[in-house]
């Protein structure tokens, strides 16, 4: 006999914890993402016949997820302190890594393996998470906005009030900070289970 199926309102219930997840890491504000989730949930409820089954019902409450906190990074917007002078935000990651005169890393970054495989893998995404939780909270949010929300250049630049130039600089910072917290926190480990 087959397990019968949760009804949809319980499957969405239970995927609750996980879009909360999401939505701190992405607005590093507990009630903004409370808000952002309580959206999402009232949005698929309302509508469960918006869930055509093309793909998971995780997937299709992200995508929904993803409109609401752009939307709160747009309503809130005014609310972040995007200038920091704090010395985290002026130390370049640069400076501690040696290059030959040629410009090329002097020593070769750690392996990295098969990336793809290892993005499959629970335990990647966590350490990427908490990587992605390390960051000042400029970078950060510059990041998520970039890579997880995929907001373009001008969108984020409006939204935020930075010269496309500044915004590359702070996501090469950020990106700088999170290969470096990968090769320590996860390439760098003898062997993975």
């Amino acid at each position: 006999m087959s397990t019968p199926v949760p009804p949809f309102d319980q499957q969405v219930a239970e995927l609750r914890p996980y879009l909360m997840k999401f939505a701190r890491l992405q607005l590093r504000n507990d009630a903004w993402a409370e808000d952002a989730v309580s959206e999402t949930l009232l949005a698929a409820l309302s509508k469960p016949q918006s869930f055509e089954r093309r793909s998971q019902l995780k997937t299709w409450l992200v995508g929904i997820l993803k409109h609401k906190v752009v939307d709160a990074l747009r309503h809130h917007g005014r609310e972040v302190c995007v200038g920091s002078d704090s010395d985290d935000e002026r130390e370049d990651p640069l400076d501690h890594m040696a290059f030959k005169a040629d410009g090329h890393f002097a020593e070769a970054p750690a392996e990295w393996g098969n990336p793809e495989q290892d993005l499959d893998q629970r335990q990647f995404m966590s350490i990427l998470e908490a990587c992605t939780e390390r960051l000042p909270p400029v970078q950060g949010r510059l990041f998520l906005m970039r890579e997880w929300l995929e907001l373009s250049t001008d969108e984020i630049c409006k939204e935020l009030a930075l010269t496309p130039t500044n915004l590359y600089v702070l996501l090469h910072r950020a990106r700088l900070r999170l290969r470096e917290c990968l090769e320590q926190h996860w390439f760098a480990r003898p062997s993975r289970p």
